[in-house]
């Protein structure tokens, strides 16, 4: 993500993950009218990485692409088996916690060139803390892009990767808007 974000942060802002999308939005950051079709471009990128994967990963004997391919999931698909519940209060912390700080690196008053840095630090640690919960998600368009290959039951519950990591990007922006505002 941080060499991403050096690389087209300047061309497209490296949006690459619906809930940021939406959470720049929300934080009127970004024009409602470019939403859905970043957000068609995004899931469609990840499908395309997910179906390029999926041939890297099968060329090797033994791939067995129901263990899930990295699929987000809970519950009997949760790496450790944590509930519905904490998936969803996982994804919706991590994703909010993520879009603080995006929107706090990228402000105009934060100091300039080192948001690529901050944000994957962070990033880093929204994985250390969720892969043994939900596998990471934190970007509905990374969980569909594996899931469209692992099929069953990560198709199944990838309703939560869509639904808490979007939720977690508007509060995130609500909150940034909250402790960020100026008041002359």
């Amino acid at each position: 993500m941080p060499t991403m974000a050096f690389a087209i942060g300047h061309i497209s802002g490296c949006h690459l993950n619906p809930a940021v999308s939406v959470g720049l939005w929300a934080c009127g950051r970004f024009p409602g009218k470019q939403v859905v079709p970043y957000i068609i471009a995004q899931a469609l990128g990840a499908i395309v990485a997910g179906g390029i994967l999926f041939l890297i990963a099968s060329g090797k004997a033994g791939f067995d692409v129901s263990a899930g391919f990295a699929s987000n999931g809970f519950g009997e698909h949760s790496p450790g088996g944590y509930s519905l519940l904490a998936a969803l209060i996982t994804e919706i912390v991590m994703t909010m916690m993520f879009l603080v700080v995006i929107l706090g690196a990228t402000d105009k008053r934060a100091p300039q060139g080192f948001a690529p840095i901050a944000i994957g630090l962070r990033l880093t640690l929204i994985h250390l803390i969720s892969i043994p919960v939900t596998n990471t998600s934190v970007n509905p368009a990374r969980s569909s892009g594996v899931a469209v290959f692992a099929g069953g039951w990560a198709l199944a519950q990838l309703w939560l990767f869509w639904i808490a990591p979007i939720v977690g990007g508007t509060l995130g922006a609500a909150i940034y808007r909250f402790i960020g505002s100026t008041k002359d």
